[in-house]
């Protein structure tokens, strides 16, 4: 192997968690060719990735000028860049780096700074391939490639102590609890999701499992959770958990269900069963379904009018009228094929 071929750089700083963390497979890819490779993401996605064991750094983009985020790119003399989410000023901050070869979206105005360009597929109307097989389209034009395409997250051992911190806390042993999180980063700016629906699913699944009900969510997410676990009679765990400490606590969880958000890829990352509700009729959860050794997808169900998205849906009916059954049903299935595989 070259020096030429030391290092590469991924760069996913747009989107959610989740795209971050699917992102991370591209590195996995990578490193069939180079040495090292690091990561540039947002700050608030930093913590996520420096837990993800495929990339050696983690470099936070603070959304400076183009030319001085190229200064601190250039002193890490990076062989390839690989910009899965792009911007104008990223794609000139790659390229003003003098990095040799630059992976990037085609049909951009700034697509001429990238040596190689490629199509996404999803923009030619493909709704059925998973998002990190369309990333990966990304490092084939190097000739990279990988057959293993679940995220991986491992939890620190300070993450450790703090997830057996928050149990200790709320009474709850490692395995006895089940996890629900029914929020998404859209819920609480609007300030009309509805809880009825997650209040029915929470009873039904203490009542299936009897075990303690968790009901995890940021701490923006507080009063939406607490008014659901309030109701339910389950334990809020609204803004007590850090990423990497919430990634430590779904592992011990006996399954997690909940919304399709970031904490849906994590808690699949980490092993636990996973059941993703893709409650819009917008969603497309082939695209971004769950990917673990142990995953299921509830779809749509509920007759959502036309151009209704979860950014600018006018009630939430598709939340209110969330199909209890339906999640009860994936969650059995799935759980009774997760017994029969556990040593």
């Amino acid at each position: 192997m070259s020096g030429a071929d030391e290092r590469a750089l991924l760069c996913c700083a747009g989107g959610g968690i989740g795209d971050s963390l699917l992102a991370s497979v591209v590195a996995r890819a990578l490193r069939g060719r180079f040495r090292r490779v690091d990561a540039l993401t947002l700050p608030h996605h930093r913590a996520a990735l420096t837990r993800v064991p495929d990339l050696d750094d983690v470099v936070a983009d603070e959304g400076e000028p183009p030319h001085v985020l190229a200064a601190r790119l250039r002193e890490r003399t990076y062989a390839a860049a690989v910009v899965t989410w792009a911007t104008a000023r990223v794609a000139r901050a790659i390229h003003a780096a003098e990095i040799p070869i630059r992976v990037g979206q085609a049909r951009r105005l700034y697509s001429w700074r990238f040596t190689h360009r490629v199509r996404v597929r999803s923009e030619d109307g493909d709704v059925t391939t998973h998002w990190t097989q369309i990333l990966l389209d990304y490092a084939r034009a190097l000739g990279c490639d990988t057959r293993d395409t679940t995220p991986r997250f491992e939890p620190t051992a300070a993450d450790e102590a703090a997830a057996r911190a928050v149990r200790e806390r709320h009474g709850l042993e490692a395995g006895g609890f089940v996890v629900v999180h029914p929020t998404n980063a859209i819920a609480p700016r609007r300030g009309i999701w509805p809880v009825e629906g997650w209040i029915a699913l929470v009873r039904a699944l203490a009542t299936d499992w009897g075990l303690p009900v968790v009901v995890s969510g940021t701490g923006e997410d507080a009063a939406i959770v607490g008014a659901i676990s309030g109701a339910a009679g389950a334990i809020s765990v609204a803004g007590e958990l850090e990423i990497g400490a919430f990634g430590a606590f779904v592992r011990d969880a006996r399954c997690f269900v909940g919304i399709t958000t970031g904490t849906m890829h994590v808690a699949a990352a980490v092993g636990t069963p996973t059941v993703g509700i893709f409650p819009f009729q917008s969603d497309v959860p082939d695209r971004w379904a769950p990917l673990g050794p142990r995953t299921a997808v509830v779809r749509a169900s509920y007759p959502c009018r036309p151009g209704d998205t979860k950014e600018r849906c006018r009630d939430y009916a598709c939340i209110a009228h969330l199909d209890v059954e339906r999640v009860r049903s994936a969650v059995r299935a799935l759980c009774a094929v997760a017994a029969e595989v556990r040593p």
